[in-house]
């Protein structure tokens, strides 16, 4: 990276103190996460780098008051479009969170909008407090097994490879293509390799073999963990292991067993998919390591997953310490058990103080006109609605697992009417519909689904991993065809209805994933609809929205619903759902 002459003077001779630091942090206990101990001295700053740490003279001087100072926190792997705001309100969110840097991947939006959804994102995240790297897509579209509103090759990607803040291909998850060596998963790695070393992995089900598979084709990373044998699989074969806590998948507290002092270095943290209403309240890569604390490890430990170690993991060597030659991104911490931030500091500014964003205004980019008009289908009816069942009343059924991405397949009883599926909320069995909207197709999938606990009316959002289709659940038709319709009139979002009248929404017309408003307001609306959801007698400990959009997903085990039909992971191939 090229570094001008004159700073990089400047910086040499503030080090010798031939000249004062521009700021200078005094009476602070640095952690170093080099040694995972406490370093006494001077932070001195100089064109937002850390030149010194020793006794030093400034410009400016910032008293730390004996408090802890981490460096920022990283988050490994996430997607900003399911926090449902722009990059430039999603900083502001989770800068005052210690997050002062973030591996991105926008495979959802690219998946609605392509190479134009790609541009979006980094053209918004552009100049802002908050460092946003980016990995390409690499599965646009996700699946076969459904249809996406894009289709990105190799040669489509390699071109955003001329923004610096784009480092690597994102979560390969097309296992059987890359288990087969096919050109479409190929040529990426290659290209990938043709700019950068950083390829991410995504094996979601997958047996230690398929490990040797991934490693063999040099990806280093996975997310997709829950079960302390397959984390260990990971770290035996070199890997990365990114500890995931989002807003679904709840990782952290069954694989933290995993991590000692003598495998942490390949450790570290990441939310990977977190609403915007969790993010503001629970927190982001700070509520990962508050819990990894908990939960017994060593608070000094933690942080170094938190930063080092995710810096390390994607080549960015001048982050995730506070030594001289590392950027001036900073926590004040009044409790180390705590993790209590008071004060962010990014390249040497304060941009956050006592969980609120203190930065400088951030302009953000409009979007276009093609990203906000996404959502096309033919009108529906109730006959596109009929599920067959056969004599025996039997069918394959979408178990939901609280919490968890994963589902499970079963095989239940279910009422029926004239021969088809007829929702039951004493057997807790609802209608599920995923209704294809980029290409006016007309396909609609559709199945049965246990555990929602609703009781009445129905939720329908065009947040559907990873083709982000339009996915519904309901207690009967009505209300379906209603939330259907008015998702498309929004131009996509959130909505909760309830004998057909609309009572909660969230409109989402940026690709159908993401407001243009103020996250304060989205939080609002997120409040809102949340209120709403007990109307429909709905009390249960998950969510179900976050939990609907993820029984779309075909590469997750072990029963999913796609535009084409229902989908059995172990065999992957569509089956009926009626036995």
């Amino acid at each position: 990276m090229a570094i001008d002459k004159n700073q990089f003077i400047k910086r040499i001779h503030v080090a010798s103190k031939k000249i004062p630091a521009d700021i200078v942090i005094k009476n602070g206990r640095i952690i170093d996460v080099f040694n995972l101990d406490i370093l006494d001295g001077d932070i001195a700053i100089a064109d937002g780098m850390i030149v010194g740490i020793g006794n030093f003279e400034g410009l400016h001087i910032i008293d730390a008051k004996n408090r802890y100072i981490s460096p920022g926190f990283i988050d490994g792997h996430v997607h900003i479009e399911s926090s449902m705001v722009t990059p430039t309100e999603f900083a502001k969110v989770v800068l005052p969170h210690g997050v002062t840097t973030v591996i991105t991947d926008p495979h959802e939006i690219a998946n609605v909008s392509g190479s134009n959804g790609i541009q979006f994102m980094i053209e918004n995240s552009e100049g802002i407090p908050l460092d946003i790297y980016f990995m390409l897509p690499s599965s646009v579209p996700a699946t076969p097994y459904e249809n996406s509103g894009a289709i990105l090759e190799a040669h489509d990607l390699e071109t955003f490879f001329k923004y610096k803040r784009v480092i690597g291909l994102a979560e390969v998850m097309d296992y059987p293509s890359l288990q087969n060596a096919e050109d479409s998963i190929v040529d990426k790695l290659l290209m990938t390799y043709s700019n950068s070393q950083l390829i991410d992995g995504h094996l979601a089900g997958l047996n230690a073999n398929a490990v040797n598979i991934y490693r063999a084709a040099g990806i280093r990373t996975d997310h997709e963990c829950y079960m302390v044998e397959d984390a260990l699989d990971r770290l035996r074969r070199g890997m990365y292991l990114l500890i995931r806590e989002g807003s679904v998948a709840k990782d952290l507290q069954s694989l933290i067993k995993v991590v000692n002092f003598q495998n942490a270095r390949r450790c570290l943290f990441c939310t990977d998919d977190k609403h915007i209403d969790d993010l503001v309240v629970e927190g982001s890569i700070d509520h990962n390591v508050r819990l990894a604390i908990n939960n017994g490890i060593d608070p000094f430990l933690a942080i170094q997953m938190a930063s080092l170690n995710a810096a390390e993991c994607y080549g960015l060597n001048q982050k995730g310490a506070i030594a001289p030659g590392y950027e001036a991104d900073l926590l004040f911490l009044d409790d180390l058990k705590d993790v209590q931030i008071s004060e962010v500091y990014k390249s040497g500014k304060l941009v956050a103080a006592k969980g609120k964003y203190v930065g400088e205004s951030i302009v953000k980019q409009e979007p276009t006109a093609e990203l906000t008009n996404t959502i096309h289908f033919p009108g529906i009816s109730e006959l596109n609605l009929q599920i067959p069942i056969g004599e025996s009343s039997r069918a394959n059924v979408i178990g939901i697992t609280p919490n968890q991405l994963t589902t499970k397949k079963l095989n239940e009883s279910v009422t029926t009417e004239y021969g088809c599926f007829k929702p039951s909320i004493e057997h807790d069995q609802l209608k599920l519909v995923v209704v294809e909207r980029h290409k006016n197709t007309g396909n609609i999938g559709l199945g049965i689904v246990k555990g929602f606990g609703m009781k009445d009316g129905a939720i329908a959002t065009t947040i559907a991993h990873d083709s982000h289709n339009l996915v519904c659940t309901g207690t009967n038709d009505g209300d379906i065809i209603s939330a259907v319709n008015a998702l498309k009139k929004m131009n996509g979002g959130l909505v909760v209805v309830k004998q057909g009248e609309v009572i909660a929404s969230l409109p989402l017309t940026i690709a159908g994933l993401i407001s243009n408003q103020d996250y304060s307001i989205v939080h609002t609306e997120l409040k809102n609809i949340k209120n709403a959801l007990t109307k429909l007698d709905f009390h249960g400990n998950s969510n179900p929205f976050l939990t609907l959009s993820f029984l779309t997903l075909p590469v997750i085990p072990s029963l999913k619903l796609t535009d084409l039909g229902l989908f059995d992971f172990e065999n992957f191939r569509h089956i009926e759902v009626g036995l």
